[in-house]
């Protein structure tokens, strides 16, 4: 690829107008870029692979290679969402995750023959459980690492009526009109980048007489440890884009109602109410479930490397740990943290 591309590239900071020349990896999108002049941190705008998609004279090598560009065509190599997912290993913070998500499928009160999506669905937190009550279940995530994962845990479960396949929750390609009699969705397609288009796949993908269920971090809870968590690495990370929408958005009613109201769904069908997810581990403190957060979990990941360049590598996790011990409900070492989430319900 590398004799088919040119790798030279002059950069241009929005912020300040400064142009500095590189040589763009081949091996690699280049999410974060430190502008030489004024030391703004650079990221790539919605819809681009990386830094020099969006401010470069020229894409990437990877776009160059494949004759198209990400923000124009469907299938694209990459965007930013998959890259924050497939970053770490996120099936180390599922793992904390297991008996919440039996809870919450278990509250469903599915009675099969039923047809369910899981939507951003990681390695099969909510489509497992779901699969073991007897639904034939598909469950999407943009992230390749995920999907491979949730397989093999179908595979060693023996559960043959569910699979994992790749797609992205803003443009279900391939997934046919009215396919699933429940679509759910927990902490998976809140962090999509375009809501109003979440809403309506999903409303597209749901048969009529359908239910869709949404469990969405709600912005600002102080009884909400992720919510709490993203908010804090937030503080530390430098601007987003423009046209950047916070998934926290989807905890808001507000803009829920005006996202599936668009999607064609009148208010009376949608209910919420705030329910709590834990995170459970009887072998792990709170200060090694944060390690485990700074270690595999994409936006804290991306928090402390931010961090790092400013020297407050420190102060964030300082911050994480009084979070993460001040809202642990053990007391024998181990570890049981609440987290209040918005349950949204949508009847169509």
């Amino acid at each position: 690829m590398v004799d088919l591309v040119d790798l030279d590239v002059t950069l241009t900071c929005p912020a300040c107008g400064g142009q500095s020349r590189e040589t763009m990896p081949t091996n690699r999108c280049v999410i974060f870029y430190d502008c030489s002049v004024c030391r703004i941190v650079l990221r790539p705008k919605p819809g681009d692979c990386c830094v020099f998609c969006s401010y470069g004279d020229r894409c990437c090598p990877f776009v160059q290679a494949d004759r198209r560009c990400l923000g124009e065509e469907k299938g694209a190599l990459m965007n930013p969402n998959k890259a924050l997912w497939e970053k770490g290993d996120f099936t180390e913070i599922a793992a904390l995750m297991r008996q919440s998500g039996e809870a919450v499928v278990k509250s469903l009160g599915i009675t099969p023959p039923l047809r369910a999506l899981d939507l951003g669905c990681g390695d099969g937190t909510t489509a497992v459980p779901l699969a073991r009550l007897g639904a034939d279940v598909v469950g999407i995530d943009i992230a390749t690492n995920l999907v491979e994962a949730g397989n093999k845990r179908a595979k060693e479960a023996g559960l043959t009526r569910l699979r994992f396949q790749e797609g992205d929750a803003c443009n279900l390609q391939g997934v046919s009109d009215d396919t699933f009699d429940l679509t759910l969705s927990v902490f998976g397609a809140m962090f999509a980048p375009k809501p109003f288009d979440v809403a309506k796949e999903m409303v597209r993908v749901t048969r009529p007489g359908g239910r869709i269920v949404m469990g969405n971090w709600i912005p600002n809870d102080p009884t909400s440890f992720v919510s709490q968590l993203l908010k804090i690495s937030s503080s530390f990370m430098p601007p987003p884009p423009e046209g950047f929408v916070s998934p926290m958005t989807w905890g808001v009613d507000t803009h829920i109602i005006e996202r599936f109201g668009q999607a064609g769904v009148p208010k009376e069908k949608i209910s919420m109410v705030k329910d709590t997810f834990y995170f459970i581990s009887p072998d792990k403190s709170p200060t090694q479930v944060v390690e485990s957060f700074r270690r595999f979990y994409g936006p804290t990941m991306n928090a402390f490397e931010a961090a790092q360049k400013t020297g407050q590598e420190e102060e964030l996790q300082n911050q994480l740990l009084e979070l993460a011990n001040a809202q642990n409900r053990s007391t024998d070492g181990s570890t049981s943290i609440p987290a209040t989430f918005l349950r949204v319900d949508v009847s169509l």
